[in-house]
């Protein structure tokens, strides 16, 4: 008995370190013996540099993390549901998220929303309210998630390029020409392209990043809804059906399996496309104050979720409408259209340079985490302190952290190689983003609101919130299945690098 208490007290012990090690205290502006003297009016009331965000730049932030080209694959997702399910399933997880994401921006300030102590990650707020066990789950989920969204977003973004050189190949050659291009060159230029952008020093600086990728993600949403509207008119009647693809044992039905598969898929698909809450602290972070950040953040969150909700819905049920059960994955890469092919190569293109800033918004966080648990282990060494200013045309002087250039190049490149390992990687990401769904968008904010307003247990609003937990719960065990069987069915004729 005595030795079970002190391996618990053992492990115990292991925990409290590794979540120490991982504390997210640090200041990110470290940079040791180069650091550039602030006046007070330089600094907020934590001595932190003074933060210049508005309701505009976290607008573009958290849009730009939410409307991602799976936009275009909407339609796909309510062909699996049909016309009952597909637009109820939508507005759901829009209503939850929005109501998560209030209770999560409350807690910005620790126990005060307004004068409390700041708490400027994720970590650092289920730290402050649930503890050390909490906590460390709550990383190993969002820096796992973060960096299987990259690696995501790096295969989305070849395959965008991909379809450009098709689009043209189809115009010149006809729709049934062999017209096979490799995504491995376009992965490079996508991983390149990220090597540059990955030397920006933070996510405030992301702003203007952010600002251009939602513009993109508006005009390819757009395009495609444009285009579904016109092949609709064009057909003159409303395809699709109440259930989705029916089942049965023709050429254009489902088996049982294939039915339940597909439609856990679908339903793990419109889930995770509202599950920008991953960054949203992060985004909270970079708002100045006054006004409180919960305050101007609550606004962000509505407008954020109400466009990503009206981009989803006309998208997925115009896109069903004109072409049915048979809708393809994605609206332009998966060719629904092919004329006129220099819109579809305007759209595509958009996709690629939205998705450039969508990845430094999801990377940005790992960035920041890594190198302040680094700094924080070795707070005097020369080569994590040295910052350098170096000279760009048009740019102009930047200044330049070698620990940054060499650390952030390695975690592109690995990032590409895995793309390149395993181009079905969005299979993969969806069982991550089911296993991170309920415990960051869903379970730890509510708990974070149950300890800050001290809930008491078996009133209406805890079995309210309890319900919904378990609701939520089920729907990312459903969605891991059905990612799990995808990846299974993805790997039965899989070559590496092919």
């Amino acid at each position: 008995m005595e030795d079970s208490e002190s391996s618990k007290t053992t492990q115990e012990l292991r925990m409290s370190r590794i979540v120490d090690r991982i504390d997210q205290s640090v200041d990110r502006n470290v940079e040791g013996t180069n650091l550039v003297p602030m006046s007070s009016a330089e600094l907020d009331d934590d001595g932190r540099p003074k933060r210049t965000g508005t309701f505009w730049t976290a607008s573009a932030h958290a849009i730009t993390a939410c409307i991602g080209s799976g936009v275009l694959s909407l339609a796909w997702g309510v062909a699996q549901l049909g016309w009952i399910a597909g637009p109820l399933v939508n507005v759901s997880f829009a209503v939850i998220t929005y109501f998560t994401s209030v209770l999560l921006v409350d807690s910005y300030r620790y126990m005060n929303p307004v004068s409390g102590r700041r708490l400027y990650t994720y970590m650092d707020t289920v730290k402050s309210y649930l503890g050390r066990k909490d906590t460390f789950v709550c990383g190993l989920v969002q820096y796992t998630n973060l960096f299987g969204i990259c690696i995501g977003y790096t295969v989305t973004a070849s395959a965008s390029m991909v379809a450009i050189k098709r689009a043209g190949c189809f115009h010149e050659r006809g729709r049934h020409a062999e017209c096979h291009v490799s995504n491995n060159l376009y992965m490079g230029i996508f991983g390149a392209a990220q090597i540059f952008f990955s030397q920006i020093p933070d996510f405030a600086q992301t702003w203007w990043l952010s600002v251009l990728a939602a513009i993109m993600s508006f005009s390819y949403s757009g395009i495609g809804l444009v285009l579904s509207l016109i092949k609709f008119f064009d057909e003159g009647q409303v395809r699709g059906t109440l259930y989705g693809w029916p089942i049965g044992n023709g050429q254009d039905e489902y088996s049982r399996a294939q039915k339940v598969w597909k439609t856990l898929s679908a339903v793990g698909d419109i889930a995770f496309a509202y599950s920008f809450i991953i960054v949203l602290l992060n985004i909270q972070d970079t708002l100045k104050s006054p006004p409180p950040e919960n305050k101007t953040m609550k606004k962000v969150a509505l407008a954020s979720n109400l466009t990503c909700s009206i981009f989803y819905l006309s998208v997925g049920c115009v896109g069903y409408a004109a072409f049915g059960n048979h809708a393809p994955g994605n609206l332009l890469t998966g060719f629904g259209f092919y004329e006129p092919y220099w819109l579809i190569d305007f759209a595509n293109a958009c996709i690629v340079v939205h998705l450039v800033g969508a990845y430094q918004i999801f990377a940005q966080p790992l960035f920041s985490f890594l190198e302040g648990l680094v700094l924080k282990r070795w707070p005097k060494k020369t080569f994590l302190n040295n910052t350098r200013s170096v000279s760009i045309r048009v740019v102009g002087r930047i200044r330049l952290n070698i620990f940054h250039l060499v650390w952030r190049t390695i975690f592109v490149l690995v990032t590409t190689l895995l793309a390149l390992l395993l181009p079905f990687f969005n299979s993969i990401m969806g069982l991550l983003g089911a296993l991170a769904f309920f415990p960051l968008s869903v379970y730890f904010p509510i708990r974070i609101y149950m300890k800050r307003t001290n809930l008491r247990h078996y009133k209406c609003e805890w079995w309210f919130l309890c319900t919904l937990m378990v609701i939520c719960l089920l729907v990312s065990i459903g969605a891991a299945i059905g990612s799990v069987a995808e990846i299974l069915q993805d790997t039965r004729h899989y070559k590496p690098f092919n």
